[in-house]
């Protein structure tokens, strides 16, 4: 005998995992989180008894519910979990996922329709952001066919349009949460010379610590394979970010999926600047929603260290920032307060998404009877 829970694997982005109504999973926390952990078969490397993707980008899961809160529509709460692990950890972010909370929505009869489009409005519990979430809904059905094109995503589908509309700490006290757009940081540990080097900590939607690939001995044009196998840049990246995250004031983010690691160098493809994001351990084969973000902030921003690496590009208002990554580029358009231009107050941007598969997924009863 197993429980079986209705739910859609749903592709959002550049990622994808099953989204599941709040009210269909257990109320307590630790039972759910049990049960998420059985759904995708963690921990395990091939994750083989269950429907996750054996990588941290299909390692994810979405929990949507309606909101009773006045001017928000939908609550959306992230579930990052890890193929090896039995963590499943609910405090950061994810834009991708993000993208499928509203198709979700609609698949399931949560919300209806608003005309050839519809726009709401998603609260993503985690940190509470809002975010304003615009799909394409001919005929009042929702529609993934299209010609948007995202890196990172096979293929074309219909326009997901994202307005975040405060993202400024979304995890930290603030958007720099040292307090300076850039710190010299010396790190020690185990296996390595200590080295000095600066760095940006700054969270606008996403805690990042940013970094020049020069100052870790890279090109920053590496491929994700390379990067991955470097044993020794992961282990002084990972001292770093254990390190600086007492800075942020986050604590020991060991068992922590945040801050993410990321490196950057000048553009090579016409863009702002390159990136190579870790997610925090291993090397992200394009970059996340919100971690874009944050890195077109910095761009935006002065004294950070993209100053002499990245190409800003030209305006004082709202500005489009190119992030190339390893699979291509992802553009941020970055709204900005007429007296304080370095100041972002709204980021936009495209995603796309799709409804893979309908139906229930099976977890043992030892794991939960279905009971509330």
């Amino acid at each position: 005998m197993q429980t079986a829970i209705p739910c859609l694997l749903m592709r959002g982005g550049t990622s994808k995992g099953p989204f599941f109504r709040a009210q269909d999973l257990p109320r307590d926390r630790p039972t759910r989180d049990q049960v998420l952990l059985a759904a995708l078969g963690s921990p395990d490397r091939r994750q083989i008894d269950g429907i996750g993707g054996a990588h941290p980008l299909t390692s994810k899961v979405g929990i949507v519910s309606l909101s009773e809160r006045e001017g928000i529509d939908l609550e959306f709460l992230f579930a990052q979990l890890q193929p090896d692990k039995d963590t499943v950890d609910t405090t950061p972010n994810c834009g991708n996922m993000l993208a499928a909370v509203v198709p979700f929505a609609l698949e399931t009869g949560m919300v209806a329709a608003r005309g050839e489009t519809s726009t709401f409005r998603v609260l993503t519990l985690n940190t509470d952001m809002a975010a304003d979430i615009t799909v394409q809904t001919p005929g009042g059905q929702i529609s993934y066919e299209g010609t948007a094109r995202i890196d990172g995503a096979p293929g074309s589908s219909a326009p997901v349009d994202i307005g975040f509309l405060d993202t400024a700490g979304s995890v930290c006290a603030s958007l720099l949460p040292t307090g300076n757009a850039r710190d010299r940081i010396t790190v020690t540990g185990e296996g390595f010379d200590d080295f000095t080097l600066d760095v940006t900590c700054i969270d606008n939607g996403m805690p990042l610590v940013i970094l020049r690939a020069q100052d870790m001995g890279c090109t920053g044009q590496e491929s994700v394979a390379e990067l991955n196998a470097n044993d020794d840049l992961k282990r002084r990246i990972e001292a770093l970010r254990l390190q600086v995250s007492q800075q942020m004031g986050l604590g020991d983010v060991t068992h922590k999926n945040y801050p993410k690691m990321t490196l950057i160098a000048p553009p090579a493809q016409g863009g702002a600047l390159a990136t190579r994001s870790f997610i925090p351990h291993v090397c992200h084969e394009a970059i996340g929603v919100l971690a874009a973000v944050t890195v077109g902030t910095a761009v935006k921003m002065p004294g950070t260290v993209c100053e002499g690496v990245a190409v800003l590009p030209q305006g004082t208002g709202s500005i489009t920032v190119s992030v190339e990554h390893p699979t291509g580029e992802f553009s941020v358009t970055l709204d900005s307060d007429p007296q304080q231009p370095s100041v972002v107050t709204r980021a936009a941007l495209l995603r796309t998404a799709r409804l893979l598969m309908r139906g229930e997924v099976m977890v043992p009863r030892s794991v939960w009877d279905g009971a509330a």
